[in-house]
This record gives structure tokens, sequence and C-alpha cells, in this order.
């Protein structure tokens, strides 16, 4: 995903400059000409905007805060923004400790996975100071289309927490939905293709069942950061005292799936344990 959207600020005539803990990675953007910097400080030195997009907020915590990161090499007046979906809490600790240092802080997360990368339609959920966010809002166009500032710090995230119970809990439905499509004797595809353009319609009905009737489990999205994600709602929830069945419920269906070798797959690849 972050090679697409730093692939449309390229294309938008912004210059770009790259960092990837494993630099084959950044080739493609590399032979497109974009500059080459060998950790997070040196980068963050010669850039006005820095836009971070890595796996776990292990990792977050490490690119902003650990040796040679970016808020030890970014000047002030700088722009760091983080598009990983990770924590509120480590989104609220960039943003003070950024302050600090005289940087804007926004979190950004995004919805609508390698597709939506690709053709820049990615949802962009922001957390973050009205000021800044404005200033940014040119640069979020290239990347998406849904872009909204949802509150202070950390409300990036707490909204695509949001967004990923809904997709969670929701998935489990499209797999049941398709299994019994199949059991009952009917067509799946076509039952999708009546129950898609009715209320029960969603993104995922529409681009993932498919993709799980074909046995097409490649990942748009990992199954991996999924656990990853609803571990972080669970966590969440319960600091806020909120109940989260159908939550919790679909985090042990999906650690399961992960237990069995397929935390690789996409997050369609759930159907594994309904197809039986």
């Amino acid at each position: 995903m972050g090679q697409s959207m730093a692939g449309h600020i390229m294309d938008a005539g912004y210059d770009v400059l790259v960092y990837n803990r494993t630099k084959e990675k950044a080739g493609g953007l590399m032979d497109r000409g974009a500059g080459w910097r060998d950790d997070p400080f040196a980068l963050a030195a010669d850039s006005d905007v820095v836009i971070t997009m890595v796996g776990y907020p292990a990792d977050v915590e490490q690119v902003y805060f650990g040796d040679r990161g970016l808020l030890e090499g970014a000047r002030p007046g700088t722009v760091l923004i983080d598009m990983t979906t990770s924590s509120p809490d480590l989104a609220i600790r960039i943003a003070e400790e950024g302050k600090k240092k005289g940087l804007f802080i926004l979190d950004a997360p995004v919805s609508g996975g390698d597709r939506g990368a690709r053709e820049a339609t990615l949802a962009i959920m922001v957390g973050g100071e009205k000021e800044v966010f404005d200033s940014m809002v040119p640069l979020f166009n290239i990347m998406g289309k849904g872009i909204v500032l949802q509150g202070g710090p950390g409300s990036g995230q707490h909204t695509k927490m949001s967004n990923q119970i809904a997709i969670a809990s929701g998935m489990m439905g499209v797999c049941e939905a398709v299994v019994y499509a199949k059991k009952a004797g009917l067509d799946p595809d076509r039952v999708l293709s009546s129950i898609s353009a009715g209320a029960a319609g969603s993104w995922s009905l529409s681009n993932l069942a498919p993709r799980m009737l074909k046995g097409d489990f490649a990942p748009g999205f990992f199954v991996k950061h999924l656990l990853k994600d609803m571990k972080i709602a669970v966590e969440e929830a319960k600091r806020m005292k909120m109940e989260v069945p159908g939550l919790e419920k679909t985090l042990e269906l999906y650690e399961e799936l992960a237990s069995m070798g397929f935390g690789d797959n996409g997050t369609q690849a759930l159907y594994k344990l309904y197809d039986k």
C-alpha cells in the first residue's frame, strides 16, 4: 500500500525521499526517481512532511522514538503523519512529544486495502489540529477520497478501530451467508448478485465474497494485521468498559485461522473455517 501511495505523490510532482527496513522493497520507487535515506533520522532531517506506514505499534514506536528516529531527526515545523493502523494512546504520545519539539503531528490511518491504495480512493481518518489538517488536505487528496478530520490526536486511530470492528464482525456474516447459500443448494454467485444490491450490501460482500468463492485468498489485507487491529480494539473497549462480544468472537476465529498457518492470507480466508 505504501508504495502505491508514495507513487501517487511522486506523480503529483512532489520530490519524494524514502526509507524502508528492507531497501530492496523501495527499489521500484527509487527507479522512478525517489531519493533514498539510510534511516528515519536522515529522512526526517531532509523532509518538510514525513508519512509513515509500517506494520505494528511496536514498529511505529521504534520509527518515532527509537535511536535515530523521526522525532530526533525532524526540524521544527516538520509535519509527521502516521498512516499506520496503530494504538490511539501511542498516537497521542507522539503528538505530545512532537509538540515539545515544535513538530506538527497527525494520525491518519486508512481503509480501502491494496485496491484503494492503487486507485487513490482510500478513506483517510485523521486526528490532530485543524490547522495542520487543513494544510495537508491537498496531499491527502492525492491518496484518497473520503478525508475527514475526526478530532484531536488519537481520533483517527479511534475511528479506524470503529472501522475494523465493523469489518471484523461483518466478515463472519459474509462467510456464513455464502456457506448457507451453498448448503441450501443455491448458486452462491447468483445469490451475491441479489443480496449485494440490497440492504445486506457491503464492501466485503461485493469485493471479498467473490474471492472466497474462487478460492482466492491472496492478501489485500493480511489476517495477521487484522488480528493486530482487533487486539487494539478489544483493549480500547476494555479501557472504556464496553462489551464487544461480536469482536471478541471474530478475534477468536481469526486466531484459530492464524494458528492453522493462514496469517499471511487475506482476511477473506476466514471462509476456510466455515466451508467444511
